[in-house]
């Protein structure tokens, strides 16, 4: 396992592709753009993410940009795109005498299924093994993740994984409707995560 902080510590420093029991996950590539469309422009996907793709034709054009193809994993069940997760490597909020100790040390970890594949564990099993990576691969010492609270299936998954609510905010989020939400931000250290894991 890495220390905390050692460079590289990105994607590109994970062996990829990675098996799971029932899925695979590897890093996303500019082939992957029409099948990230459509898991992405459903309704019920579109629903919760922070940005709702454009058309298709704009959303292809532009998916190679670094910071998507730098952050973002697509996981296959038997060959078919059935979810994408993004991990994004963060700083920790350090004061000035020790922030270097605390670059790229944490993550921000999100999901999306394609709404023909909710329901069957896929977003759990497959971040669970993200939070492998980053716990045990990328030497990372927390990982966040965060979302409406009035979408339940994703804090589900948080609970699932062992993560701890940190944070209940009241009607602090604008959703695209015009309605403002709450939400809900959880994390999970190394050691807790370890901890769990007996």
């Amino acid at each position: 396992m890495a220390e905390p902080g050692t460079p590289p510590v990105d994607l590109a420093a994970v062996a990829w592709p990675r098996p799971t029991e029932r899925l695979l996950l590897r890093r996303v590539t500019p082939a992957d753009a029409e099948a990230v469309w459509e898991l992405r422009h459903h309704p019920s996907s579109h629903e919760w993410l922070t940005s709702g793709p454009p058309d298709r034709a704009t959303y292809v054009a532009e998916f190679d940009r670094p910071e998507r193809l730098d952050h973002l994993l697509v996981v296959e069940r038997d060959g078919v795109l059935v979810a994408d997760l993004m991990l994004r490597i963060t700083d920790a909020w350090a004061q000035a005498e020790v922030a270097e100790r605390g670059l790229a040390v944490q993550a921000e970890l999100g999901w999306v299924v394609h709404p023909e594949h909710t329901g069957r564990g896929y977003a759990t099993e497959a971040a669970a093994e993200m939070l492998r990576i980053c716990f045990e691969d990328l030497g990372l010492r927390r990982v966040t993740a965060a979302c409406f609270a009035e979408n339940t299936a994703s804090w589900r998954i948080m609970e699932r994984l062992g993560m701890r609510r940190e944070t209940h905010a009241v009607a602090d989020a604008l959703h695209r409707s015009g309605r403002w939400l709450d939400s809900y931000a959880d994390a999970i250290l190394a050691e807790e995560w370890r901890a769990a894991r007996g």
